[in-house]
């Protein structure tokens, strides 16, 4: 069995009943996330995709903010997209709003949606979730344009926050398969070289998350 289809079932296995509540529970410590789409800050008529969209929350409040943008989004998990395309069909952006599944790590899965590349990246609470996560990211480095802009926010390494809190929150997200990468920076320092980009890296919220933009050309 391949990586990508074993990802593919734990996933829905982790998410088939909690996708129903999971925007409500989130929202109090996936922190970052509004700050992610601020900052994204996509060109006029440019396009720009979500890596692991799970309910479609991003790419609603990002299609809000940026009327004149197309948005695609990408998950593994099909539950995660069933309740995503209800999500977007009840905000009413499903013409603005493409889904598709297929895996985050191969950067073939968005080729044949006829966009040649994409002006922003974006990973969000993502890349602590998947296990081939360095693949991820250069999946999605292959897939930006030549001026285009990768960000990522997820889960930091708590380095101004109590050792207790750290303790016991790492051990709360390992019970759902989730593992803050402690060499992310690293990691996009590299890709960065790889791809003659700059990289802006920076913790959010004394360390409890750690938000970064790659941006090309």
């Amino acid at each position: 069995m391949s990586e990508a289809v074993e990802t593919a079932r734990l996933m829905d296995a982790v998410y088939r009943h909690q996708r129903h509540v999971y925007d409500l529970t989130r929202k109090y410590y996936l922190l970052g996330r509004d700050h992610l789409i601020k900052e994204l800050q996509p060109p006029r008529d440019g396009v720009a995709l979500e890596l692991g969209c799970g309910t479609g929350r991003n790419l609603i409040a990002a299609a809000r903010r940026y009327p004149d943008v197309r948005f695609y989004g990408l998950d593994i998990s099909r539950h995660m997209l069933e309740t995503a395309e209800k999500n977007i069909a009840k905000a009413g952006l499903s013409s603005r709003i493409t889904l598709i599944e297929g895996d985050a790590a191969n950067s073939a899965a968005t080729e044949g949606l006829g966009v040649p590349a994409f002006d922003r990246v974006f990973y969000s609470y993502t890349l602590s979730m998947i296990p081939i996560w360095r693949e991820a990211l250069a999946a999605g480095a292959a897939r930006l344009a030549e001026d285009g802009r990768i960000h990522v926010v997820d889960f930091g390494q708590q380095g101004r926050l109590p050792g207790w809190f750290r303790k016991l929150l790492f051990a709360w997200l390992k019970s759902f398969h989730v593992t803050p990468r402690a060499d992310l920076e690293d990691e996009l320092k590299n890709l960065a070289v790889q791809t003659g980009a700059t990289l802006s890296f920076k913790p959010l919220y004394r360390g409890y998350a750690d938000y970064a933009e790659l941006r090309k050309g």
